[in-house]
């Protein structure tokens, strides 16, 4: 069995910084990146996240199917860092139809996780530990994100949790 190794924390706490560290102990790295350049702000976080991984890693894109990013992955893969959740959350609210276009991609993503010839390195923000969002589409992402969190959670052969740069372990 491979370890899936799940990173949370707030934003800017240093859980893409940390997945990172750990991916760098393997030799053929692959990292799995949600982001869409949807906007200059965005384009420019998408290349400092490209210049702060260097060449060590081939870059996969896939905003929404991740399942099938994930199935695509040579076996000669050792690690794939998987970031992240959150934005992949916000992708399936924004591409998706309704909640059972999303129930069917997350369970999707929960069965290809465990079955990787390679190790997982996720990442993903820890949503629920602000007040309530005052809107109901804030709300609603913060409950997809946190479900989504819950359940990748409950894979992971590791979890920490990061804050102010400072890696907690969970398990």
């Amino acid at each position: 069995m491979h370890r899936i190794i799940y990173v949370t924390g707030g934003a800017r706490s240093g859980k893409s910084s940390y997945a990172l560290s750990l991916a760098l102990g393997y030799a053929n790295r692959y990292f799995l990146a949600t982001a869409e350049p949807f906007d200059d702000e965005m384009q420019e976080r998408i290349r400092k996240h490209r210049l702060e991984r260097k060449e060590g890693f081939t870059t996969i894109e896939e905003p929404l199917f991740l399942d099938r990013a994930l199935s695509l992955l040579p076996v000669s893969a050792d690690v794939v860092l998987l970031d992240c959740l959150t934005v992949w959350s916000g992708n399936m609210m924004h591409h998706l139809e309704d909640d059972k276009a999303i129930d069917k991609c997350i369970t999707a993503l929960l069965a290809a996780l465990p079955a990787l010839s390679c190790d997982c390195i996720v990442v993903s923000n820890e949503v629920g530990m602000g007040i309530v969002p005052e809107n109901p589409l804030a709300r609603r992402f913060r409950d997809i994100a946190g479900i989504v969190n819950q359940k990748v959670a409950a894979l992971a052969t590791d979890a920490y949790l990061l804050c102010s740069g400072i890696p907690l372990k969970l398990r």
